[in-house]
């Protein structure tokens, strides 16, 4: 529920800035820093929260981050201005640690044989909550409030935050240390200027002086960064756990995969609610929209199991890439045909069977290559890689479809739908062949498939059988 809560944040909000724009009497593309500000919170906010868990509790830390969810979500639910949502967002963003410190609880607390299922089920709660986010924002737009949106989240976070504090043990494996404050403040300014750079890239112009600045300031502090954290004696994130062949190429992976993932977040919902006047859209609401991508994000709740059964038997690389080929595979399809709901809700439910297997993979990676102490904080600079290619792609997607934009044609053509679809597949396909050269961690130990789904231990023992020379056979 936790790892839900902060999935539906990621995107229910989407189909609302309109009529938030309306209620707070701003504009549109203001509203749009509802969005930019709970994704550079979350960014920041990830691998500091998992880095924390490590050195003071994961359990303590969770609560922590899910009642500053709650909190959040309530500010921006009463808030009545757009200085306030945001805010409350910003604060909500402190849910990015929900899942480095999932991970971590998992990898503490469950036998070795369950543990890349329950990664895999977790990790794939975020494609769904990213599915199911847009249908529920389209619902209580055009049935409720947009408030509803905030207080949903943080009801799901209260309850989450009391289930963890009661139900869960808290860790016994700690990284003692100090918090590293310089680390953290330039980790947060250094990612924060190129995403906000990024995010508004499409209004401001991706040559402008402000983003070209922005991205250039935020890569130089990250250079000052890399720079520090290698000189100090317990740093927010150890950069020879990051240089590991496993860690980064996993990383370089995840990053291409979170480019082509938001694709389908982006694309189907605008393409649904395109106007049939156009030649190509279905003229639906966000509600059929999201209804179209359900069955996909029902999907996920298969492929994340099924991740982590193949991550058990063959090791992450195998779920990785055949997530990424699957992506790709369903993204090239809803390029090659989306003349019809039915084909564009069947592709679909193809590229979320590719990113729940994906997803699911990627945390099991990095826990198979770290050590038990460096969990959170390894996760959680794969989940920060995550959000950043989500924003890139995102942003480029946004940007192809604006250039088809004309004064005679306001509505984005079809054939900047069709090559969109092929960059975001593009992404996807390239994730899959950088999977392929991850190094095998030493450390992994593969276990049956019939003891990580649970079967072995309903099978008869063997019976023994004496043949006439005396031999026992099985």
């Amino acid at each position: 529920m936790a790892a839900l809560a902060f999935s539906l944040a990621q995107t229910s909000v989407a189909p609302a800035l309109g009529d938030m724009a309306v209620s707070l009497h701003t504009s549109a593309q203001s509203m749009t820093w509802a969005l930019t500000g709970y994704l550079v919170s979350a960014a920041v906010l990830t691998p500091v929260f998992g880095r924390l868990g490590d050195m003071f509790g994961k359990r303590r830390l969770l609560v922590i981050s899910l009642v500053l969810f709650a909190l959040g979500g309530a500010w921006a639910a009463l808030g009545d201005s757009l200085a306030m949502v945001v805010t409350g967002r910003v604060v909500m963003g402190a849910g990015g640690g929900i899942f480095p410190l999932c991970f971590g609880i998992i990898r503490d607390e469950f036998p070795q044989e369950r543990r890349a299922g329950a990664v895999g089920l977790v990790s794939a709660t975020a494609g769904i909550g990213g599915g199911l986010g847009l249908l529920m924002g389209g619902l209580l737009v055009d049935h409720a409030s947009y408030r509803w949106i905030f207080w949903a989240g943080t009801l799901m976070a209260v309850v989450s935050a009391v289930a963890a504090q009661f139900l869960l043990p808290e860790s016994g494996t700690r990284t003692p240390g100090r918090v590293d404050f310089i680390g953290t403040v330039l980790l947060g300014a250094g990612i924060t200027a190129p995403l906000i750079a990024v995010s508004q890239a499409t209004s401001w112009g991706w040559t402008s002086g402000r983003t070209l600045g922005l991205i250039a300031a935020g890569l130089a502090v990250l250079v000052v960064f890399v720079v520090v954290e290698r000189r100090t004696a317990e740093p927010l994130v150890d950069m020879t756990v990051l240089v590991r062949r496993p860690v980064l190429m996993t990383n370089f992976a995840t990053l291409l995969i979170g480019f082509g993932m938001f694709g389908v977040f982006l694309l189907v919902p605008q393409f649904v609610e395109t106007p049939v006047s156009s030649g190509y859209g279905f003229g639906g609401d966000a509600t059929r929209a999201g209804l179209l991508m359900l069955p996909g994000c029902f999907m996920m709740l298969v492929s994340g199991p099924l991740s982590g059964v193949l991550t058990a038997r063959y090791g992450g690389k195998v779920p990785m890439a055949l997530g990424g080929v699957i992506t790709a595979a369903g993204m090239g399809l809803l390029a090659a045909e989306h003349g019809s709901q039915g084909a564009v809700l069947g592709f679909t439910m193809v590229v979320f069977t590719g990113i729940g297997l994906a997803f699911a993979a990627m945390p099991n990676l990095i826990v198979d290559a770290v050590e038990a102490s460096r969990t959170g904080e390894a996760t959680g600079v794969n989940a920060l890689v995550r959000s950043v290619g989500s924003s890139l792609g995102s942003q480029a997607i946004a940007s192809i479809l604006a250039r088809s934009v004309t004064e005679q044609a306001p509505l984005p053509t079809e054939h900047a739908y069709t090559v969109s679809f092929l960059v975001a597949a593009a992404g996807a396909l390239v994730a899959a062949v950088v999977t392929i050269f991850i190094p095998r961690p030493r450390t992994h130990h593969h276990v049956p498939v019939l003891e990580e789904i649970g079967a072995a231990a309903a099978l008869p023992e063997p019976a023994l059988a004496v043949d006439e020379d005396g031999k026992r056979h099985t």
